[in-house]
């Protein structure tokens, strides 16, 4: 098994980021629901609380690179999936927003595709604008939403090395 543990000076330092196993898909597909309806409540989503975890179960984690955040105790707060250069998906439990796991997934993300990254998030998302500018990631596209899947507007980030990196 796949694990980062990095010391930070915090609580936070003790959630392990790892390699998600099949167990994991169930409890990651909740973060990413939890997650999902807390920071895009006015996003319509396409697919039902069984699809996304269908998705999970028998996509994500059997067939893509899907890191997990498990808190002390065992308990699943956070789910990042790589997909080549791309940052396809990264959630947090919403009671660990703000606590650096982020930050963490991302340094993870960029270590695992050093020759750069590229992500979609919605245009309603401020807050992930925030957050990815911060780690130097670039708008470098925005779009009517007619090519996704939720028919929301939504903007394509990239981070290349040697840019600030946050």
């Amino acid at each position: 098994m796949t694990e980062v543990r990095e010391t930070t000076g915090t609580g936070e330092a003790n959630v392990v980021l790892r390699r998600a196993v099949a167990t994991d898909a169930e409890v990651a597909a909740g973060v990413w629901l939890r997650s999902f309806a807390a920071a895009l409540p006015t996003v319509v989503r396409p697919r039902s609380d069984d699809e996304v975890r269908w998705y999970f179960r028998e996509v994500l984690v059997p067939q893509a690179e899907t890191w997990v955040a498990e808190a002390p105790g065992g308990d699943l707060v956070g789910v990042m999936v790589l997909d080549g250069g791309e940052l396809a998906q990264l959630y947090l439990a919403p009671d660990w927003r703000g606590r650096g796991l982020g930050d963490r997934f991302v340094a993870l993300a960029k270590n695992r595709s050093p020759a750069g990254l590229n992500l979609w998030t919605f245009q309603v998302n401020e807050a992930a604008h925030r957050f990815y500018e911060r780690h130097g990631f670039v708008a470098v596209e925005r779009t009517d939403g007619s090519g996704n899947e939720e028919r929301e507007p939504d903007v394509r980030y990239v981070w290349r090395p040697g840019r600030a990196s946050g």
